[in-house]
């Protein structure tokens, strides 16, 4: 792992600033749901429960579906790891309204900090960029995370980042867990943004 690391929740927290009435956010299983609802609860954000590994083409079915409004999968490395195929289906379809955001910490959070491939030297940067993207950053420092964040506000191309964070479990803050509410809330909020 990298010498620098970021706090979570702050990073979370960086990120979402600001982040405006067009910016949806699919959290990965976990960790990142937590943090993502350790800010408050939002109607724009689709919290998974169950569906390790399918952040990134669940954000890619929206971002496709509905190319006037901004996305962002922010999602843990152990589920990237485990949906890494979604890397090249993203980078051949290439929206330009989306971003995928994995914190990597090294670790798996959710079964006991157990170390994933990230830990061992698999880069999902690099393999972003093999896969076709363009548009990747690696960011390891709060000055590199306040430019993604800029770049987050306003990206026109398909965006991948890595972010460095601790390995740490700060308490847990869950969103709601029914279903079909997350479903009619996030649907709703979509049809304002973006009515058809």
């Amino acid at each position: 792992m990298d010498a620098m690391t970021l706090d979570r929740r702050a990073a979370m927290a960086t990120l979402l600033a600001g982040r405006g009435d067009d910016l949806f956010v699919v959290p990965g299983l976990g960790s990142t749901t937590w943090d993502a609802a350790a800010l408050g609860e939002n109607d724009r954000d689709f919290h998974l429960w169950g569906a390790m590994g399918g952040a990134a083409m669940i954000g890619l079915g929206l971002a496709l579906a509905r190319p006037r409004l901004k996305v962002a999968v922010i999602t843990g490395d152990g589920e990237m790891l485990m949906g890494l195929g979604s890397l090249a289906t993203i980078a051949v379809q290439r929206p330009p309204n989306l971003a995928i955001i994995v914190f990597d910490n090294g670790v798996y959070g959710e079964t006991g900090m157990q170390a994933s491939h990230t830990a061992s030297g698999v880069d999902l940067a690099r393999i972003a960029r093999a896969c076709g993207l363009d548009d990747v950053f690696d960011v390891t420092t709060p000055a590199q995370l306040n430019g993604l964040a800029a770049t987050l506000r306003g990206f026109r191309r398909t965006t991948f980042a890595r972010v460095a964070i601790a390995p740490q479990e700060p308490p847990r803050v869950l969103p709601t867990r029914d279903g079909v509410a997350l479903k009619l809330r996030f649907r709703a909020a979509v049809e304002r943004a973006d009515p058809q």
